[in-house]
């Protein structure tokens, strides 16, 4: 384990952006009515409603912990299967489509923006009180590629002010409740409060996209596991076995079901998502790659298997185009963020499952991290608390974040030492 320094060295160009908002406005379901909305994607949409997360069904597909990030939607690429790719999720789910198993990989839709009509009356008065309380009026930002990795299409919408709009999940709403007000605030998207569109909820939050130029993206997934306690108590209580888990598994694996689930030809759920953790990095290291995607728009999801260390420290090499420059502010990031979670009143109250850290950075050297994805963040029954580094035992909801952690602080002092 990294012992954290006792200063840690500043750390440039990561474009931690404040907001101000009072709070017995975030206290509520603020709806803001935006205008200018981007439809960002062509593909089947997902049913409009309330999401239901996975903690309350485990059986669906979550919508909540695949997160995306918007700007202005730039040329198309193909959606990838997982039966012969692992996924990624920028903010979002995982390699292994933690709870979003049907639409993967990187998407930038090709969407023509049509203006934006003059707000009317009955618009001012519903959004009036998100401009009460926004930040004073910016320059319009840069906008980037709008990108989705992992999860269903139509969970993410950009406005027009450099904000992202994800389909509404209740537990995610009330973790950015409280993190407005934690130590963690630098380190999450800006939040706003609940706005709707189609009769559809979203919660809106800040496309942290906005800022970069043509940025390079890498999502990974923190912990020792990426399914909650209660998803195996239910699992167990009405078992499900699953013949698109099944699949998935033998495309893997074809060596991996055993001899009762080959007759049923499906697995259960929690079956799969516990052996799919040992084929990545989240059982050894605590965290693993979701996915890659460049500059120049050239995407790598194929980290199902990326399990020891060498493997990992050539991935991240190749997402910094060896800049140890670029290395070095993530380290430095990183090293605070350990700081301010180990001190951080949420993070200590949270079994934290299926959470990511989304690293970007540009040409221009400019570089961030910011936790994402709280649809699967639960509270712990008071007084007690997680220290985030002890091994999991069902029954003790220790998630491994801060082993997690620790050990990608590591390698990334061992790479610039040994650089």
């Amino acid at each position: 384990m990294t012992k954290t320094p006792d200063t840690p060295a500043p750390c440039v160009g990561m474009g931690e952006t404040q907001h101000s908002h009072p709070e017995e406005l975030l206290s509520r379901r603020a709806r803001v009515a935006v205008p200018e909305l981007v439809v960002t994607c062509e593909c089947e949409q997902s049913p409009r409603g309330p999401c239901s997360c996975s903690h309350r069904n485990p059986d669906e597909e979550s919508i909540c912990s695949d997160s995306g990030l918007s700007g202005s939607p730039a040329s198309s690429l193909a959606l990838r299967k997982l039966s012969n790719s692992s996924s990624s999720g920028l903010s979002p789910a995982s390699s292994f489509e933690e709870c979003e198993e049907d639409l993967l990989g990187y998407v930038d839709f090709n969407v023509n923006q049509s203006p934006g009509e003059a707000l009317t009356t009955d618009l001012w008065k519903k959004s009036k009180n998100m401009v009460n309380w926004s930040p004073p009026p910016e320059t319009v930002k840069k906008r980037s590629p709008w990108v989705q990795v992992v999860g269903h299409a139509g969970n993410f919408q950009t406005d027009s002010d450099g904000r992202l709009l994800k389909k509404y999940c209740e537990s995610e709403q009330q973790c950015f409740l409280q993190l407005m007000s934690d130590s963690l605030r630098p380190f999450v998207p800006g939040y706003y409060g609940v706005t709707q569109r189609d009769e559809q909820d979203y919660n809106l939050m800040d496309d942290l996209l906005a800022d970069f130029d043509s940025p390079c993206i890498m999502d990974c997934k923190m912990g020792s596991r990426t399914y909650l306690e209660e998803e195996l108590k239910k699992a167990r209580e009405c078992p499900q076995p699953r013949k698109d888990m099944y699949e998935k598994m033998i495309a893997v694996d074809p060596e991996a079901p055993t001899e009762e689930e080959r007759l049923q030809q499906a697995v259960l759920k929690t079956r799969y998502m516990q052996w799919r953790e040992t084929l990545s990095s989240t059982a050894t290291l605590g965290f693993r790659i979701e996915g890659i995607k460049k500059s120049d728009g050239t995407c790598n999801t194929n980290f199902k298997r990326t399990k020891c260390k060498d493997e990992v420290v050539q991935a991240l090499e190749d997402f910094v185009d060896n800049n140890m420059l670029i290395l070095r502010s993530y380290q430095q990031r990183l090293q605070e963020l350990r700081d301010i979670l180990e001190k951080s009143d949420f993070f200590k109250a949270h079994e934290v499952v299926g959470s990511s850290l989304l690293f970007v950075h540009d040409v221009t050297g400019k570089a961030g991290i910011w936790m994402i994805d709280f649809g699967k963040t639960v509270p712990m029954t008071p007084p007690l608390t997680l220290d985030h580094r002890s091994p999991w035992l069902e029954g003790n909801r220790e998630d491994g974040y801060l082993w997690g952690l620790d050990n990608f602080i590591d390698i990334l002092t061992t790479m610039l030492q040994e650089k």
